[in-house]
């Protein structure tokens, strides 16, 4: 009974520390440890714990709009995902797909001008997913909030790789030789052909679970990253939790490496 009462009263403590200080603008979350809560709960389906992380997912959205956080990517399925058990990944993807249809239809996301946009291997998701992706992306292209990239069918190795794979059929294309491209080669020139082109670097980038590593995640825009692991599965994730994170964001000295 007291626990709420209690939460309340950190969570004002927590935002009032973090009155005039540094937030981040583009905050990445690796949502860790949905099939870790479904057999801590004891529940036989790990699809009941991937259907209690998509439901955080929208109180983290709120989070964001709440503390201006104008991007947001969520890490919702790697590549090696699909390696997984192919009940499991089908359900998992169902989910991912109702999800994302979810935040660009809600109420309030349109109303804040939540914008959507997919970044992975999107070519390896099954149709209806990658319908489902179309869709929400046209249906918020022209907002201006928010903006949700979600990372499906993603890794950050194959994204490099993709992007150099581009890289060399535009300027083949173009006519260039070998020669000529390795001259002009530079991380500006890399960084046009990722999947997140447009898409200012994370400032923060937080795993759940108590996992310390990327596993992949924006491997090559998380350079000057800062990072932030905490225990909680994803489903337990609270606002506590994140704004936590936020205050030690807020308290680090970044020197972009000089």
């Amino acid at each position: 009974m007291l626990r709420d009462p209690v939460y309340r009263l950190y969570e004002t403590r927590l935002k009032r520390e973090l009155r005039g200080g540094l937030l981040p603008r583009h905050v990445g979350v690796v949502l860790d440890g949905n099939r870790r809560y479904a057999r801590a709960r004891g529940l036989a389906d790990p699809a009941a714990g991937h259907r209690h992380g998509a439901e955080k997912i929208h109180e983290l959205l709120d989070w964001c709009h709440e503390l201006e956080i104008p991007y947001v990517t969520l890490w919702l399925l790697s590549t090696d995902n699909l390696r997984r058990d192919e009940t499991e990944v089908s359900q998992l993807l169902d989910i991912i797909a109702d999800t994302v249809t979810q935040i660009a239809s809600a109420t309030r996301n349109r109303e804040r001008g939540v914008k959507v946009t997919a970044v992975g291997a999107l070519d390896v998701l099954p149709d209806r997913l990658r319908r489902a992706l179309k869709d929400a992306e046209a249906a918020t292209a022209d907002h201006t909030g928010c903006h949700v990239q979600v990372a499906i069918g993603y890794g950050g190795r194959q994204e490099i790789t993709d992007a150099l794979r581009a890289l060399l059929e535009e300027r083949h294309a173009r006519g260039q030789s070998l020669e000529d491209v390795i001259d002009e080669l530079s991380p500006e020139l890399i960084g046009e052909h990722l999947y997140t082109t447009g898409t200012p670097d994370p400032d923060l980038i937080i795993r759940t679970s108590g996992e310390i590593r990327l596993s992949g995640f924006l491997l090559w825009q998380s350079a000057h990253s800062e990072f932030y692991f905490c225990d909680p599965y994803w489903p337990e994730f609270r606002k506590t939790d994140f704004l936590r994170a936020l205050r030690d964001f807020s308290s680090r000295q970044r020197r972009y490496g000089r």
